[in-house]
Order: C-alpha cells, then sequence, then structure tokens
C-alpha cells in the first residue's frame, strides 16, 4: 500500500462515516498521508501516518480522538494495513503488513508509485495555465526551469501555453539574488547583474521545459546577456551539476554562496546523492554476475523479516514519502524540498547497505534476503534518479 492508495482509503472512510451518519463534515479533497523516519511522530512501528482527524474535527463538533477512533475501526482489516492506533491528539498510525511494505517496494521500484502521484490533480482542472517566469538573475533562471519538470511530476495542471483570448495565470519566481562571491570571499569574474523583472525572455510553461536538462537549455530561461553569462561562468568554474545543485538546494529565501570549486567527497550532498545512486546500479550489476535480479520481499531471517531494523525502515520510509515531497515541492514551488530529500534517501540507503548488505558475503549463496535487498536498493536508486532527474542533474552509473 502506498501512501496515495492510504489517503483514498482514509478518504473514503471520512465519505462512509458520513454516509452512515457517524460524522457530519464535508469530505476533504485531499488526504496527507506521510511516512515518518523511525522514532518520528509515534515511533519506529509506524509505516504510515495522518492528521484527518485534527483536520475535520471541529467541523464534527467532536474531540479529534473520537473521531479518530471512528476511521480507525474503518481502516482496521483493509488488505495491506496490519494494525492502526491513535497517537497524542488524534493522529492515525497506520502498521503495513510485511506484504504490503514489499508491495510498496515493488511499485517504486518500476516507476508505476511515482507515475501514480503525477496522475493526481492537485490544482483545479479549471485553473488557468500555470506560466513560470524567472525574475532576477541566474538563480531565479535555474529554479525555473526545475520547476518545469517539478510541476507536472506533482500533479500541478498546465498547458504549454494559453489559447487566444484566454488569461494565463502567471508566477514570477522571485528568489534570493545569488551573494556572486566564492566561499574564500573572491569573486566570480564576469558573474554580473541581474534580470529585469519585466522582461518576458525568462518564461517558461510547464509542459515545455520538461526535457530542458542540459546548459544549452538552460540559457533560454535567462532573460539578460549578463545572466546568461553568470551561468556560463559558473558552469565553468563548478560544471552544470554543481551549480544546479548549489542554487537548487537552499530555499529560495535563502542565501546562496558559491564553492570555489566542486568537491567530490561526503561532505558534498550532490556527490553523496550521486555516489548513492551509482552504488545501486553496481550492486544490480553485481549482482546480475552472480546470476541472480531484485525481488521484493522480507530483508531479513528473523520474525520480522528484516523490516524491524532501524536503517531498513528509514529507507523504507524515504522511498515511501518522496511522491509526497514532490507534490509538495511543485505546490510551493519549492525544488529545495527535492534536493533535500534526496540527501535524506542517499544516507539512509547507504546506512542500510553498511547493515544489510545486498550481495552475499564470502561464501554465502544468493538467497531471497539478498533478492529483497537488491530491490529495496533499486528502488532507492529509482527515487535518486528521479529526483536527480527533475532537479536537470545527471545521473552518472560509475563514479
Amino acid at each position: 500500500m502506498t501512501p496515495a492508495e492510504l489517503s483514498r482509503a482514509v478518504q473514503r472512510a471520512v465519505r462512509g462515516a458520513v454516509a452512515d451518519g457517524e460524522l457530519s463534515v464535508t469530505v476533504p479533497e485531499r488526504v496527507v498521508v506521510r511516512a515518518p523516519m523511525p522514532g518520528e511522530g509515534g515511533g519506529g512501528e509506524t509505516d504510515l501516518a495522518c492528521n484527518v482527524a485534527l483536520r475535520i474535527a471541529k467541523e464534527a463538533g467532536r474531540p479529534p480522538r473520537e473521531v479518530a477512533e471512528v476511521l480507525r475501526r474503518r481502516l482496521v482489516g483493509l488488505p495491506g494495513v496490519g494494525g492502526v492506533e491513535i497517537a497524542g491528539a488524534g493522529f492515525l498510525n497506520v502498521m503495513l503488513t510485511r506484504t504490503a511494505r514489499a508491495e510498496l517496494v515493488r511499485e517504486v521500484r518500476c516507476g508505476r508509485a511515482l507515475r501514480q502521484e503525477q496522475g493526481k490533480r492537485f490544482e483545479p482542472a479549471a485553473v488557468t495555465p500555470v506560466i513560470l517566469r524567472a525574475a532576477e538573475g541566474v538563480r531565479a533562471a535555474v529554479v525555473v526551469e526545475a520547476l518545469g519538470r517539478i510541476l507536472p511530476a506533482g500533479g500541478v495542471e498546465g498547458r504549454g501555453k494559453a489559447e487566444v483570448g484566454e488569461k494565463a495565470r502567471v508566477e514570477v519566481i522571485r528568489p534570493r539574488p545569488v551573494e556572486v562571491r566564492c566561499e574564500g570571499g573572491a569573486p566570480y569574474a564576469g558573474a554580473v547583474g541581474a534580470v529585469r523583472p519585466g522582461d518576458t525572455a525568462g518564461t517558461v510553461r510547464t509542459r515545455e521545459a520538461a526535457d530542458a536538462g542540459t546548459a544549452e537549455n538552460l540559457e533560454a530561461f535567462a532573460a539578460s546577456t549578463s545572466a546568461r553569462q553568470e551561468w556560463r561562468t559558473l558552469t565553468t568554474r563548478l560544471g552544470p551539476d554543481e551549480a544546479r545543485w548549489v542554487l537548487l538546494r537552499a530555499a529560495q529565501h535563502d542565501v546562496v554562496r558559491l564553492p570555489v570549486r566542486p568537491v567530490q567527497r561526503e561532505s558534498n550532498g550532490r556527490f553523496r546523492v550521486q555516489y548513492a545512486y551509482a552504488r545501486t546500479c553496481a550492486m544490480t550489476r553485481n549482482a546480475r554476475e552472480l546470476g541472480f535480479a531484485g525481488e521484493p520481499g522480507d530483508v531479513g531471517a528473523g520474525a520480522g523479516g528484516g523490516w524491524d531494523v532501524r536503517e531498513v525502515r528509514e529507507v523504507w520510509a524515504a522511498i515511501a514519502e518522496y511522491p509526497g515531497v514532490v507534490e509538495a515541492a511543485a505546490r510551493h514551488r519549492a525544488p529545495d524540498r527535492v534536493a533535500r530529500h534526496l540527501e535524506v534517501t542517499a544516507d539512509a540507503w547507504l546506512r542500510c547497505h553498511d547493515v544489510c548488505p545486498p550481495l552475499p558475503v564470502g561464501e554465502e549463496k544468493p538467497s531471497a534476503v539478498h533478492r529483497a535487498r537488491l530491490a529495496l536498493a533499486e528502488a532507492a536508486g529509482t527515487v535518486l534518479a528521479h529526483g536527480l532527474h527533475l532537479l536537470g542533474i545527471s545521473t552518472p552509473e560509475r563514479l
């Protein structure tokens, strides 16, 4: 069961409670379901969590925990649900069966869970086309280019252009201008100037930017010669991957300080994400040489099937949460949310690899556990590759 599927199940539970007279509320159009990390929001046993009871309690005229109990009774027993608890003021904490956890790995690994989220509509169809415009400098151009991919992936509707006589909803993206100085304080030569807010050449429409991932394409979104020169200067010094990461990793209201040069080490988030992805690809190659492939299932031989291992649960939570992160990034026009979650996913998988290696060690023979661990690694790799693509950053299979 994916978070999107549980969201629909909770909506049906609210709708059923209203139809049976147990609740008198308006059924919410959207129910947010999260996959908390172990120890966050209800403890390490929670797979998925939802706060819908708190949202509708006031309208229902009842305490949130009472509303949560009404919904809990309707969720218990659903396929894939191993248990439902009420935590805190009225949060619904859902524990999935081991089979359901493995099924989510399968859905993410093949990309189906990501396509499910992309097919959802989080902004009304009647809304006029969304047109993004880069307001100032190279940072705005990079953010707009990334949003051109993130908005459709996150379920935000938008057409390539407005029809004749149709009004378009123009959103001007105004991130904080880049401080064009290296971390050591030295200025970047030639990296000056900004785009005038009234310029139109920096406009990108959500569908047209789907494949704009190269340095040359990004120059089309920079609305002035100085901004294009700024981009060329940054990519000459840092390379396109590092330049994009530095400009997108920070929230738009935060200051960006440009590094002197790209650093290929653990302290660099972009490097860790690309390295983690390359490691998942290496696992697949090495497994193929050993004659086995990934197959979702129990990742350990213990009573809990390995799902009680903290590092395993961290990876599972990261891949389960990812579609919701993309949706939030689209709604809030915040590519930094994707970048930060990629770091979380990469770090979680690298820790999991050390505790639960996907490949046999020594004289071990490949087993069902190894196939399940490999599938989990490949699901993490799918998330990392998808997120890097949304940000316009390359996905090297070898580093």
